[in-house]
């Protein structure tokens, strides 16, 4: 698999720049990053992206963090957020960054619209895919992450 677009570096600077933006505007709250440090999920928001280059960007955190991100990105209280609203941010986060990821990418890509999944981290994955860079954390001690997956080409069969 060739040297991807988009570092690590490069992904971690995109989701400082959205956490500082819309979840964490005052500077209270960062999500602090704990190197590849895997904590179970439950909530998960996809884009994939196609053309050129074929992957997906996962942005995943537990319930509680997801929580939290909708209360903070539609300026409300937790006790306030419902289901709904969780899928509709996740799925914007996931978008975001997602726009981000495709603007580095080479030319020719397309952004799918955003898959929210509430449910075990067990219940998403990709077969087909390869994670080629991430960033694992915590945003007031709940698990949060954010992964990128470049499809693997498959052989043709003789």
């Amino acid at each position: 698999m060739s040297e991807p677009v988009v570092t690590e570096g490069d992904l971690a600077e995109m989701v400082e720049q959205v956490w500082v933006s819309y979840l964490d505007p005052e500077g209270v709250s960062p999500l602090v990053q704990n190197g590849e440090v895997k904590q179970p999920t439950e909530v998960h928001s996809t884009v994939s992206i196609t053309g050129s280059w074929h992957g997906h960007l996962v942005y995943a955190s537990s319930v509680q963090a997801a929580t939290r991100a909708a209360a903070a990105f539609l300026a409300m209280e937790p006790d306030e957020v419902g289901q709904e609203d969780i899928s509709d941010v996740l799925g914007e986060l996931a978008n975001i960054v997602g726009g981000n990821v495709k603007a580095m990418l080479p030319a020719g890509c397309f952004l799918s619209l955003p898959t929210v999944v509430l449910a075990p981290d067990t219940a998403s994955y990709y077969p087909a895919a390869e994670r080629i860079s991430g960033l694992y954390g915590t945003w007031a001690g709940e698990p949060v992450s954010i992964s990128m997956w470049q499809s693997v080409k498959q052989e043709a069969s003789a």
